[in-house]
């Protein structure tokens, strides 16, 4: 994947997070809800539940993967709004995040 690192653990994985808070529907059918704790990756199955943690920050938040994209190159995932505001990342609008599957 472009702009992304895998760590030691298969399940990690580092590169760069954005965030969005527009549109009316996910890419699995449930009205979108900028406050909630979702995401939206390119592969991960809908539903699966991902710690994402702030690198510079080292605040982290549990979102539920519901959306396809990011589509802008070198971003491994975009969190919604109420996710970019725990992690801290509102202002800057995208951070270097550490990205860790949740059983």
């Amino acid at each position: 994947m472009s702009g992304a690192e895998r760590t030691e653990a298969s399940s990690r994985l580092e590169g760069m997070a954005s965030y969005y808070s527009y549109g009316r529907y996910t890419a699995n059918g449930e009205r979108f809800n900028p406050n909630a704790l979702t995401a939206a990756h390119r592969t991960l199955p809908f539903g699966t539940k991902v710690r994402v943690t702030h690198r510079k920050s080292g605040r982290s938040v549990v979102v539920r993967i519901n959306d396809r994209g990011p589509f802008a190159k070198r971003r491994i995932i975009d969190v919604s709004r109420g996710a970019a505001r725990a992690l801290g990342m509102t202002q800057a609008g995208v951070a270097r995040v550490t990205l860790e599957v949740i059983d």
